[in-house]
């Protein structure tokens, strides 16, 4: 990457995205059969060809800033275990966060982590919109596709599971969890979760912890909650998910606790809380 920001027109009437780049979500194992659709909203640190390197150095995106380390990971290797879909963003959270409402500051963030991101600042309502309209909306459009044709398939709705990852510290205090479980009303699916993780031989689970879905929890809520649909997020520690055989073991405990959680009674019905 070089270090500069370049000075293009970002307004929707041009593309942000070239003809021979990826799109703005990637659908892995499609024709899954579990009912389950898996989400990854900070799978990929990729930006944009016309954004440059948005002014920052290669080094900052091999940090949290820009991924979820370890999440494109496991969202694929969990995938394959349970034969569930999975969507995933294929951009970085630095050019927009698809855990965010649009128009939330924190959706195209000027600063992150104390890091300032010079192509986020000042931009025009044209150029904001022109982000959410390429990556944002397309992404959510997606995810409600797949469930809408798990839910068709099935004659019943399917659970909602999205998959993070987190810093093992943050403002000079240590996380002692290994992995959080994220909810807010509805506990049909982190209660039994969590009981299953806690069978894990040292293994420290967070119930909404190192965050709280009861704080923000935009891709869950969005199509879960909304709905009635059965949903979680979790948040697995990085410096224990980011090699492919870390990626691996994360896959196989967690394939194993949503066997027992997706065949709890009641979980696959709409229902509000």
């Amino acid at each position: 990457m070089n270090t500069t920001v370049p000075l293009f027109p970002q307004e929707c009437a041009f593309p942000l995205l070239a003809g021979d780049e990826p799109g703005p979500f990637e659908i892995y194992n499609s024709t899954g059969r579990t009912p389950l659709v898996i989400v990854s909203d900070h799978a990929s640190r990729r930006v944009p060809r016309a954004l440059g390197d948005l002014g920052l150095s290669p080094k900052q995106f091999e940090k949290h800033i820009a991924y979820d380390i370890g999440a494109d990971m496991i969202t694929r290797r969990l995938a394959d275990r349970l034969d569930a879909r999975a969507v995933l963003g294929t951009y970085s959270r630095l050019v927009i966060d698809l855990n965010r409402q649009p128009g939330d500051p924190g959706c195209i963030p000027a600063v992150s982590d104390g890091i300032e991101v010079p192509a986020n600042q000042g931009l025009s309502e044209d150029q904001a919109l022109c982000r959410i309209e390429t990556l944002h909306t397309p992404y959510h459009e997606a995810i409600n596709r797949e469930i809408a044709s798990v839910w068709r398939r099935d004659d019943k709705p399917p659970a909602v599971f999205s998959i993070h990852s987190f810093t093992p510290s943050m403002n000079g205090e240590d996380r002692i969890w290994d992995i959080g479980v994220l909810w807010n009303r509805d506990p049909r699916l982190p209660l039994p979760l969590i009981e299953q993780l806690s069978h894990w031989d040292g293994l420290h689970v967070g119930d909404n912890e190192p965050y709280s879905a009861r704080d923000l929890a935009y891709t869950i809520d969005m199509h879960g909650a909304a709905g009635g649909l059965a949903n979680c997020a979790i948040e697995i520690r990085q410096d224990h998910c980011a090699t492919p055989e870390e990626a691996s073991h994360w896959a196989d405990i967690l394939a194993d606790a949503l066997r027992h959680s997706l065949a709890q009674p009641g979980l696959h019905e709409v229902k509000t809380f």
